[in-house]
């Protein structure tokens, strides 16, 4: 696929990365030269000095033989014209960023005008993420595969837990449903479990299975009583806080909203009547105790800066708020957080990267390409990665014992209809599955790259030459 991305910004980098590590013909316009030496040093990307709005620097890029244009500027007005001028260059098909709350009614309208393709307003995106990893709040971040029927959740394990000193084998026999612990994060390093393998303290692990599991599982490892979330603070009072509060207000939770611009908070007391906004400094201590921070069930900082994220979470923290969220822009401080006990960390880059990528790879898969989403763990050690079995595909109808599957590469789930299946070695994959799985240190972009070079296993491929060697002697 070619694909041209205007804006070099945060978003831009991260899509120009993922889309041209998964192979495809990728073009970045930016006007400031030094984030584009940045991607031409680091990524294999065509990178062009100019206004992407232009029709002469859209026509240098190529755009009438682009199959997608991604507008991901700072301005929805020029990420709007970007879109306009590349559809009537030729672009098949445009995707525009556009943020500003006055536009959310407007944009069914904005789409049919403009001829765009899709519409995403990162700051709602990241507040439904937010909302939803609230459903389970001792979790650390849950996804949905599948069209959600296969749900994935993130959990970091401590010392209570009935689990800890039991191995994956054991955890199977005690449980009437089926769920699979598919990695587990130890010590920085990613391991693809095998049953024998034993749970520790602090581990963090990832558990693939149906959603409507899952509560057995939470029940099982010893968090049966998972709190409903009724109250929830905000640090800041951008666009984000705005979409989640209504959301969470929506959803019967009491929200309040700390913010320290007197002007803001008069706006979002105007268009938010069922929160309460609070004018003050999130980092003081004496402020939140005075707001009871510590009757609160959640905690999110969601101002624009990291620092100020960090320190107003780890003060949450203190005050003993048992679930904190965390937004970080800067993708190297998400470790740091977590080794200090801030385990949800929301990353909007990444969400809004994911949700693209999402709507790129269903274009793909229309060409041919079979990749549905990925997910990946630790910076890209390891990754979650549905795909959708293809007719063509070598490892159709054969039982997965039979096959010779990679070294750390586990077949997770298969989705197939209505039917959620954790697979076993006699279970096999059929044309149209969505087929998750879970693999380490590759570079996958097929369901048939789970296999080594001769696809059976050693016996299995001896008893196909037996066969062959009967055929040719009769």
């Amino acid at each position: 696929m070619k694909a041209i991305i205007v804006g070099d910004g945060k978003v831009g980098h991260n899509l120009a990365e993922n889309l041209s590590r998964e192979g495809n013909d990728v073009t970045i316009i930016d006007k400031n030269p030094e984030a584009l030496k940045k991607t031409d040093e680091s990524l294999e990307v065509l990178c062009i000095k100019g206004n992407g709005a232009m029709a002469s620097t859209l026509a240098e890029a190529d755009v009438k033989n682009a199959d997608l244009l991604i507008a991901a500027t700072t301005s929805d007005e020029v990420n709007m014209v970007c879109c306009l001028t590349a559809k009537r260059l030729g672009a098949k098909y445009t995707v525009a960023r556009i943020r500003n709350p006055e536009y959310a009614n407007e944009i069914t309208m904005l789409k049919k005008d403009l001829r765009l393709n899709l519409v995403l307003n990162p700051e709602y995106t990241i507040a439904e993420e937010i909302a939803r990893t609230l459903r389970y709040p001792s979790a650390m971040n849950t996804e949905y595969f599948a069209n959600q029927k296969v749900e994935m959740l993130e959990l970091k394990v401590n010392r209570d837990m009935p689990v800890v000193g039991l191995s994956l084998r054991k955890i199977a026999e005690n449980m009437s449903k089926e769920l699979l612990i598919g990695a587990v994060i130890r010590d920085d390093k990613v391991i693809i479990p095998s049953g024998d393998f034993v749970i520790q303290d602090m581990d963090i692990v990832y558990i693939i299975g149906h959603p409507t599991d899952m509560m057995q599982y939470i029940k099982f490892i010893g968090l049966s009583i998972e709190k409903k979330v009724r109250k929830v603070m905000m640090a800041g009072g951008g666009k984000i806080s705005y979409y989640l509060a209504k959301l969470l207000c929506d959803a019967g939770m009491k929200v309040k909203i700390i913010e320290i611009d007197k002007e803001r908070c008069i706006e979002l007391s105007e268009s938010l009547s069922n929160t309460l906004i609070i004018h003050g400094d999130a980092a003081d201590e004496e402020l939140l105790k005075s707001e009871n921070i510590n009757n609160m069930d959640v905690f999110i900082s969601l101002t624009d800066k990291d620092e100020e994220n960090l320190m107003t979470a780890l003060l949450a923290r203190q005050n003993n708020v048992e679930k904190v969220i965390v937004k970080i822009s800067r993708s190297n401080y998400v470790g740091i957080i977590q080794k200090m006990g801030l385990d949800t960390v929301i990353s909007p880059k990444q969400i809004i990267t994911k949700h693209i990528l999402k709507y790129v790879r269903g274009l793909q898969n229309a060409c041919g390409s079979k990749i549905e989403s990925v997910y990946r763990i630790i910076d890209g050690k390891a990754e979650i990665i549905e795909f959708v079995a293809s007719e063509s595909s070598k490892i159709l109808n054969i039982p997965l014992k039979k096959l010779n599957i990679c070294k750390d590469i586990i077949v997770a789930a298969i989705a197939r209809d209505n039917q959620i299946i954790i697979p076993h070695g006699e279970d096999v994959i059929k044309p149209n599955d969505n087929v998750i799985v879970i693999s380490k240190d590759k570079n996958i972009s097929d369901l048939d790259d789970i296999i080594k070079s001769g696809g059976l296993i050693k016996n299995e491929l001896q008893n196909s030459f037996k066969k062959l060697g009967n055929i040719v002697n009769m």
